[in-house]
């Protein structure tokens, strides 16, 4: 089996694949203070509750926009798993042309998830991803990685309306179904949830027109969503084709086939 962590601002997503195919995963909090230890008990009570077995994982690779958890987990895998992790860095085969003027300043995850939507839906696509921060990701039909838009995500422009405001409150993030709204709640979770509609899809459509422009075949532009906020977006504007929740723990799959024959070349190397 592999393990397969996806470590985001907020939450890790941790999915466990048999033969390629992902038979469960799991949503938990991203804990900078957590240490490896405690997320080796966490996990191994989470294998014990689906009926697996924390001794069948075969090899772990991670994903991480967070730096200060990178160590914990690899320490982890090290303890846990006896196996040195597959870190998503510079070096690691993923099959993009990566044409961002630094490449190493491209989140781990933007790549990922590119990687996963290029396998799946060919190109030319945009890969929106709205998790804490939303990005906007533009590759090509050739498999380039060109870059694109961060913007913040809904969440983050909820607490700062809260942060900032003496009297606004906190609000859950749900659609109130209507713009002319009577309360304060519901102004404000309208403001946020069709402000970031609105934001969505006039990125899109900027972006579209760009990455048309330089598409030779005139194939036409495939919109991948993922992110725990993609579905709410998605219901209120027609922009995206495909909301795939699992693009990323499936693009971590992706990535560890690309780079297994190597690994275990020099596992057998150094044996």
């Amino acid at each position: 089996m592999l393990l397969a962590f996806d470590v985001g601002n907020t939450n890790i997503v941790l999915g466990v694949f048999r033969d390629r195919e992902l038979i469960t995963n799991w949503r938990i909090e991203t804990d900078n203070n957590k240490s490896a230890d405690e997320y080796g008990m966490l996990i191994n009570q989470l294998f014990s509750y689906e009926g697996l077995n924390i001794k069948d994982v075969e090899d772990v690779i991670i994903s991480t926009v967070v730096p200060s958890v990178l160590y914990t987990l690899q320490h982890l895998s090290m303890k846990y798993f006896n196996r040195r992790a597959i870190v998503i860095e510079a070096g690691v085969k993923t099959g993009l042309i990566i044409k961002y003027d630094n490449p190493k300043q491209v989140g781990a995850d933007r790549i990922v998830n590119a990687v996963a939507a290029y396998t799946k839906y060919g190109g030319p696509l945009i890969v929106i991803d709205l998790g804490t921060a939303t990005t906007f990701c533009a590759i090509t039909e050739k498999a380039e990685y060109l870059g694109g838009t961060i913007a913040p995500g809904l969440k983050i422009s909820s607490e700062a309306l809260f942060e900032k405001t003496a009297k606004l409150p906190k609000v859950e993030l749900e659609e109130p179904g209507t713009v002319i709204c009577r309360n304060t709640t519901t102004s404000m979770q309208s403001g946020l949830v069709y402000g970031h509609m609105g934001t969505v899809e006039f990125i899109v459509k900027k972006m579209k027109a760009e990455l048309e422009a330089m598409t030779e075949s005139g194939r036409k532009v495939t919109v991948v969503a993922t992110g725990g906020m993609s579905s709410m977006i998605d219901s209120g504007i027609d922009c995206i084709d495909h909301v795939d929740k699992m693009l990323t723990l499936e693009g971590l799959q992706i990535i560890y086939e690309k780079n297994r024959r190597e690994r275990e070349r020099k596992a057998a190397k150094n044996n």
